[in-house]
């Protein structure tokens, strides 16, 4: 069988702030389906790496192809492929649910009817249909996060950026929403670039990049890491992988 195509490409990419590397020669790939996570400590330079794949930063070096549009060559294109979480809030407060899922349909030119079939249809997934008239204020934080993912999904993009988006949330809600991540990606064969520092959101089947100051140190299935590094879980491995506790 012919291995999918990259969904999401990033190739020798490096970035810098004035004088400090902030990522060195980055290079990964993930497949339609495939749930990768991004592991790296704070600073480890994942909220650089998602800034330059949604183009709010650009690169004098490397590459990123997201369905094999080139982010900076064919921004247009490949922007419309992917979805995206930020780590940070994004909802309007103060509109409902369906209004902020509208005006994000308005943005990527969806005609009402079909805004709407699709904002019902991403609600449902998630159980958060009955909530549509209410306003994000009164959520709570589990209950926005799956706003966001409906809204990040809306127009079916091939891939999907979450970073950090359990952040802040009790454990049935982050459970809530790593469950459902994991399920959507095998359903619905999106591929998934999930940044975290948090080894228990970490499945068994994701491929795992370890990125710690600006490199990837490791790269692979969660038994191919332990095997790479010789550790008896994926917490020993990534202490070893970026000597925390050391």
């Amino acid at each position: 069988m012919t291995p999918a195509a990259p969904a999401l490409m990033v190739g020798n990419l490096s970035f810098a702030y004035g004088k400090r590397l902030a990522l060195d020669g980055v290079s990964f790939a993930v497949t339609p389906g495939q749930c990768a996570i991004l592991l790296g400590p704070n600073g480890a330079g994942k909220t650089t790496l998602f800034s330059l794949i949604t183009r709010l930063y650009d690169s004098r070096e490397g590459l990123i192809e997201i369905s094999g549009w080139d982010v900076k060559r064919q921004s247009s294109r490949a922007l419309a492929r992917l979805g995206v979480v930020f780590q940070q809030p994004t909802l309007d407060l103060d509109l409902t649910v369906r209004q902020n899922l509208r005006y994000h349909a308005s943005l990527h030119g969806m005609p009402r009817r079909l805004a709407d079939a699709r904002i019902e249809q991403e609600l449902r997934r998630q159980n958060m249909y009955e909530h549509r008239h209410e306003t994000v204020r009164s959520l709570n934080g589990g209950h926005r996060r799956r706003v966001e993912i409906a809204r990040a999904l809306l127009h079916g993009p091939d891939v999907l950026l979450l970073d950090e988006p359990t952040v802040g949330l009790d454990v049935p809600s982050r459970k809530a929403i790593v469950d459902y991540v994991h399920a959507l990606a095998a359903e619905q064969h999106i591929a998934v670039l999930w940044a975290s520092h948090l080894i228990d959101e970490i499945a068994a089947g994701d491929r795992l990049i370890v990125l710690h100051q600006g490199k990837v140190r490791a790269s692979g299935g969660v038994d191919e890491i332990l095997t790479q590094t010789g550790a008896a879980s994926i917490g020993e491995a990534f202490a070893r992988l970026t000597g925390a506790g050391s």
